[in-house]
């Protein structure tokens, strides 16, 4: 009733962790069992260790919240030698996001990994800025993008699912690019650049001044572009944005989605990814459908035939 495919990977229901949310897993454990989503997806890795953005890095806004972590982590190197082996085998599928500041750093990340037994997939973070383009995001260049993931490709026959950015100024475009090129899935939205202010003091109230804004209030455009994408590309979508409940999951795949990924709703219920998978079968028993994998793509928009 719940499995769905994401390339060669099977999943035995369509509801993954978004990447940050949950750390590394071992965090999480006291809360979720990381058998229970279909897959549990890492925080973010970069080759060199990162000390991340000063604080405050997340402010609670209305509709969300905003973040400015910066990618805090080790480096590749322990993280292979210091967490993965904590957390090989810890969920029922294993995916790990990687970043890179320069086009070159990417496919020596994805070196190291190989084909590491226990990691199912890596999420490319296309949204972080490229150096080599003056701070200007992987995610606005569909030729940047293709070479981006033929290089990381030429690495590792682990799958690739490339995760795209909302501010893309043609984001179909960079899905196909992403396509064209060896990726396994499209996972879309990553988090719309926002702020807040402190009109008392005349600061913002991130420590870097911007961040990324999640939770319900991107999810009506999360929905939107999932379905815009989904529309061009052969290769499953995976839809992000604002999913705290069984029936968000489902109108994102009527949307065009095969699978999820949950972030912001833990940090207000932790066990949120447990709650949602236990609550998609009656509702589809309700709806009388068969199987979730029947929802996907099934919207009828206004004048279609």
């Amino acid at each position: 009733m719940l499995d769905v495919r994401i390339g060669p990977i099977e999943l035995k229901n369509p509801v993954i962790s978004a990447s940050g949310c949950y750390g590394q897993a071992l965090e999480s454990e006291a809360f979720v069992d990381a058998h229970v989503p279909g897959a549990l997806l890492l925080k973010t890795i970069t080759l060199h260790p990162r000390a991340g953005n000063p604080p405050p890095r997340i402010v609670e806004v209305a509709g969300g919240i905003l973040n400015s972590i910066g990618l805090p982590n080790k480096g590749i190197e322990r993280w292979l030698t210091e967490t993965f082996p904590k957390v090989r085998g810890h969920a029922s599928k294993l995916f790990l996001n990687i970043a890179g500041e320069r086009t070159d750093e990417w496919p020596k990340i994805a070196a190291r990994i190989g084909a590491t037994p226990g990691i199912d997939a890596l999420e490319l973070n296309i949204s972080c800025p490229n150096v080599e383009q003056g701070g200007l995001p992987f995610a606005r260049d569909p030729e940047t993008v293709a070479r981006l993931v033929r290089v990381v490709k030429n690495e590792t026959p682990i799958p690739l699912i490339v995760k795209l950015a909302p501010e893309s100024p043609d984001i179909g475009g960079i899905a196909l690019a992403a396509q064209e090129n060896g990726a396994t899935a499209v996972s879309l939205i990553n988090t719309i650049r926002a702020m807040a202010v402190d009109w008392r003091s005349r600061k913002p109230k991130l420590g870097y001044g911007f961040g990324g804004l999640s939770g319900p209030a991107v999810k009506p455009v999360a929905l939107r572009l999932v379905h815009e994408v989904a529309r061009r590309v052969k290769i499953p979508v995976i839809g992000i944005g604002g999913i705290a409940t069984a029936d968000d999951v489902l109108e994102f795949l009527v949307a065009g989605a095969t699978a999820v990924q949950v972030g912001t709703a833990a940090f207000r219920d932790p066990r949120a990814l447990a709650t949602i998978v236990d609550d998609l079968p009656k509702l589809l028993r309700d709806a009388e459908v068969a199987h979730v994998r029947d929802l996907t793509g099934t919207l009828r928009m206004p004048g279609a035939r």
